[in-house]
């Protein structure tokens, strides 16, 4: 059965939800990561406390303060990482920060979707590119053939509430501005692999499925709990390799439709 073996990750949006429960699991597992790079919005907040206690008790988990919107703190963490790595590459790359509105098509805005687009669709791509030497230098110091996580990859946490053939839970609610957001990381996904495959950087939108989170738990109605669906999510991370480069695919590996 294939490991996932990375050395080195970064987590965005790692102080709540599924990007905290990545870093408490990947800090658990027994082949751990070398460095886990945890980042978050205010790492001296309130909402940052638990994984400010998981960096105390966990070496080399480091906490880097970056507001995916904002291209001066995208470029300022990526200086940092580069200088706590001293010289070596970063294996994989968890774009796992996002927002939500609650809308309709009726109540949407201009402010809204501009909003959730900066967050969830620019700032993927500008954390993706900022961060690319690391990744290539990983890459290419790989003794690894193909593509996989643990070796140079890029995850996008998507939804299948953007996908156009599905619309996950529409009746629930119809999130405009999310829904939009998410189809179009999607297609970033795909030109990320398509841009990114001569350096054999593995790209890949996953679904995490609908988890008890802050942001996804639907008035208490998501069914899935988000330890469970994280161990799961894990797990397909050390499956995934080059025929899956550029897939959408839900925590279990299953490809999705667009």
């Amino acid at each position: 059965m294939a490991t996932l073996v990375p050395q080195r990750i970064l987590v965005t949006g790692s102080n709540r939800g599924i990007g905290l429960e990545l870093v408490k699991q990947l800090v658990g597992k027994s082949n751990r990561p070398e460095w886990i790079f945890a980042t978050c919005r205010d790492p001296e907040g309130k909402g940052a406390q638990v994984l400010k206690n998981l960096a105390a008790k966990h070496q080399g988990v480091v906490i880097i303060p970056l507001d995916v919107s904002d291209p001066s703190s995208v470029k300022a963490a990526a200086a940092q990482v580069t200088e706590q790595l001293k010289g070596a590459g970063l294996n994989l790359l968890i774009n796992n920060a996002g927002i939500a509105k609650l809308s309709t098509m009726q109540t949407e805005t201009p402010e809204n979707m501009s909003e959730v687009y900066q967050t969830n669709v620019i700032g993927s791509m500008m954390v993706s590119q900022a961060f690319l030497p690391l990744l290539r230098k990983a890459s290419q110091e790989s003794p690894q053939k193909g593509m996989s996580c643990s070796k140079a990859a890029i995850l996008n946490i998507s939804s299948e509430a953007g996908s156009i053939s599905k619309l996950l839970g529409w009746d629930l609610g119809q999130c405009v501005c999310y829904r939009c957001s998410k189809a179009a990381l999607n297609m970033l996904t795909r030109c990320m692999s398509l841009g990114f495959a001569e350096d054999e950087i593995l790209c890949v939108a996953l679904h995490p499925g609908w988890v008890q989170t802050d942001m996804g738990n639907g008035a208490g109605l998501a069914p899935m709990t988000l330890d469970g669906n994280v161990e799961i999510i894990l797990n397909t991370l050390s499956r995934l390799s080059e025929k899956d480069n550029g897939a959408f695919v839900d925590w279990e590996g299953n490809v999705l439709p667009w």
